[in-house]
């Protein structure tokens, strides 16, 4: 006899229950037909032995017939109950096997996990070691004996600010003017978006700076190209920090003359900050300015305009538009503009520059005298000499009050005992009696000596000694030669007093 299926078990079940459900039904019409009959026949005194004995065999079948349907009935229970089991066992197995495959994954990922952990524990020792190395470098940069190379101080650029300049040079003898580039670690400074420059940057900036300002490029460039590679074995190359270290080698490069190399990695530098940063964050314009002022360097100033004005854009939108950062991005774009001559521009920037300056900062910020200086050089090349002349003015007397006090007929600025000078000209014989000769053996006429003996505690800010130089030679053209004469002089002294100070400051630093 072959085995039933569990299906072919449920259907015969129900069918025997059908059949059993229907004798019971044709039991009980019996039953009830007996029963009747025997009521009949008691009534009529017969005898109904024959009929009990019929009814008491029908019971005992309707006993079998119910004890049959209840085993049925527990039959069909159990096959449901295996059906719901067999699918529990389904579901069981499919979570074994989708267990097994999580397993091998995670046994995989587990190692994959501790050989990243070993090969990040000899990244850590690696870093640490190179964190000495720099550490060293930084303590024996104070004892390099090699001097720093001097900036060229008619430059009108900050002394005070990085080494490395991006200003392009100056095709006018007055008034020089730069383009002003943001370097990384004004970066930090600008970038509070949520990204900073790490220290490490810094440290390694400041030592690139330090090589490349002493031309040590051999030095500096496979520094920067080291720390490059190793960032971006750690971090990728789409991170903040690789896009940081792609400008200061920039930077480097640049100084060397290497100007497409130099915008081949700020482009880079540029893309990787806004994926990462987003495109308005402030390390974005600085980027964009750096690569602004390169153009602008080789003379791609139209490239650079729309770089700048992005920039600008940016900066005013992070930071507000009355910011000094804004100030000196419209001085960069106020440049751009000025070589492309479009000079009307370049009058609405820096004057709207030298009113963040003024307003923010003070009149005596040193930014002050330099946008006046750069709005001066642009009036000159419009022939707007008054102008000039006037903001020239105005650079010498604020300094001159700021070192002697208000002007009066008895405390007068440089330029007015210039002009007095060229006003009361006077014999060679007279002229050399009102002259005096100084420690340094410079031939000085004697109302100007109050001005010019200051200069041996402090020389003049270099804006102030450009501004000097830039008046004289508007004199030249004007042809005030005693004037011009007297401003050139104390230009030379300033300086000659700023050459003893680097001096000093270079021997105190062996």
């Amino acid at each position: 006899m072959t085995a039933l299926s569990q299906e072919e078990v449920i259907n015969n079940t129900k069918t025997v229950v059908q059949g059993l459900e229907t004798l019971q039904n044709e039991h009980h019409q019996i039953l009830n037909s007996l029963l009747s009959s025997m009521k009949t026949i008691k009534r009529e005194n017969g005898d109904t032995n024959l009929v009990e004995e019929k009814s008491n065999i029908l019971k005992k079948s309707l006993e079998l017939i119910d004890l049959g349907l209840g085993e049925s009935q527990v039959m069909m229970a159990l096959a449901n109950h295996l059906q719901y089991v067999e699918a529990e066992k389904q579901k069981l197995r499919a979570q074994v096997r989708r267990l097994c495959q999580e397993n091998a994954w995670l046994r995989d990922e587990l190692a994959n996990t501790q050989q990243r952990l070993q090969h990040s524990e000899q990244q850590v020792a690696t870093l640490e070691e190179e964190r000495k190395h720099l550490e060293f470098m930084n303590e024996m940069k104070k004892y390099d004996s090699d001097s720093v190379s001097e900036k060229d101080v008619e430059k009108d650029s900050d002394t005070s600010s990085q080494d490395l300049n991006l200003g392009f040079p100056d095709d006018d003898d007055v008034g020089p003017e730069v383009l002003s580039p943001t370097q990384p670690s004004a970066m930090a400074q600008a970038a509070s978006g949520g990204y900073e420059i790490p220290a490490r940057l810094r440290t390694l900036h400041n030592l690139v700076i330090q090589y490349a300002s002493q031309g040590r490029y051999e030095v500096a460039v496979p520094l920067c190209k080291q720390a490059l590679e190793d960032l971006e074995k750690t971090s990728g190359h789409d991170h903040p920090d690789v896009a940081t270290m792609l400008n200061i080698l920039a930077l480097v490069y640049r100084d060397q003359g290497k100007y497409k190399e130099a915008a081949n990695l700020l482009n880079d530098a540029l893309g990787i900050r806004e994926k990462t940063l987003g495109p308005d964050h402030p390390a974005v314009a600085a980027t964009l300015n750096n690569l602004a002022v390169l153009y602008g360097k080789r003379g791609k100033y139209k490239e650079a305009e729309p770089l700048c004005k992005r920039a600008l854009l940016i900066r005013e939108k992070v930071l507000g538009k009355d910011h000094p950062d804004v100030a000196k991005q419209l001085n960069n774009l106020a440049l751009l503009c000025q070589n492309q001559g479009k000079y009307e521009e370049v009058e609405q920037y820096y004057q709207r520059a030298l009113e963040i300056y003024e307003t923010k900062l003070g009149p005596d910020d040193p930014n002050v005298a330099k946008t006046k200086n750069n709005l001066a050089s642009a009036y000159l090349k419009q022939g707007k000499y008054k102008q000039a002349e006037s903001l020239y003015k105005e650079v010498l007397t604020r300094a001159h009050e700021k070192e002697f006090g208000k002007v009066n007929s008895e405390n007068k600025p440089i330029w007015m005992q210039a002009e007095e000078r060229e006003e009361n000209k006077m014999e060679k014989v007279k002229r050399t009696s009102v002259m005096e000769i100084t420690e340094d053996g410079i031939v000085l006429p004697k109302w100007t000596g109050r001005f010019c003996r200051s200069l041996r505690a402090a020389p003049l800010c270099p804006t102030v000694t450009t501004t000097l130089k830039n008046l004289s030679a508007l004199y030249r053209r004007q042809g005030k030669y005693e004037a011009a004469e007297t401003l050139e002089e104390c230009a030379m002294r300033s300086r000659r007093t700023h050459e003893k100070s680097e001096l000093n400051v270079s021997a105190a630093s062996k």
